[in-house]
């Protein structure tokens, strides 16, 4: 008797088993699924829109700090080009039309005319502006929208970070020195966007 419903308790403990590993491979499966339709759903709206904007506001925010406190080294000209590969198209539209026209011409005039009078903060904004009109459309709409536009941003990513751990003295310097952790999170978030579009682009 007792070793009957001892075997009894046994198989009950391996059905229990069994069920458990397969509702784990299951859950494992759906949790899988429900990763591939994130991916594809944000490669495709609003997460990669979202992320974009970051990535764009995360350059223009080190573009600021360059300016103000940063001061540094590093060839920070390069997020010009990254702006420029990641301004949101409302943005970038708005920008390349009559609006972008005017402020690089009042831009060239200030600069040629009153070079006194034109502040040298405006330098990279002016040359951001110059640049998104006067781009060629290979640029400006195959490149800028394609993986290409992506990996140049990805690469202008790299390179600034291993910069600025290189001029803050290292890894743990760049984030524990002064401002070290608003530059080294601007520079992370950098990477945020291209990231993510070469990953759905895979995908």
């Amino acid at each position: 008797m007792g070793k009957k419903s001892f075997l009894a308790m046994r198989r009950d403990e391996e059905m229990a088993s069994d069920l458990l590993a397969s509702d784990f491979q299951d859950v494992t499966v759906a949790a899988k699924k429900l990763a591939n339709h994130a991916i594809k759903l944000g490669g495709s709206g609003f997460v990669t829109t979202f992320l974009q904007w970051i990535a764009a506001f995360a350059a223009i925010y080190l573009l600021i700090l360059d300016r103000t406190n940063w001061k540094t080294n590093i060839l920070t000209g390069l997020l010009i080009p990254y702006i420029f590969f990641t301004l949101p198209s409302i943005l970038f539209n708005l920008f390349r039309g009559e609006v972008g026209k005017w402020i690089a011409f009042v831009a060239v005039i200030l600069r040629l005319f009153f070079p006194k009078r034109f502040p040298d903060w405006l330098e990279m904004p002016g040359a951001l502006i110059l640049l998104i009109v006067v781009a060629p459309s290979l640029f400006a709409s195959t490149i800028r929208n394609d993986w290409i536009g992506v990996a140049i941003c990805l690469v202008i990513a790299c390179y600034l970070l291993q910069e600025h751990i290189r001029a803050s003295g290292g890894f743990r310097n760049s984030f524990t020195k002064a401002h070290g952790i608003s530059n080294t999170a601007g520079i992370v978030l950098l990477f945020v966007y291209p990231a993510w579009a070469l990953l759905t682009d895979l995908l």
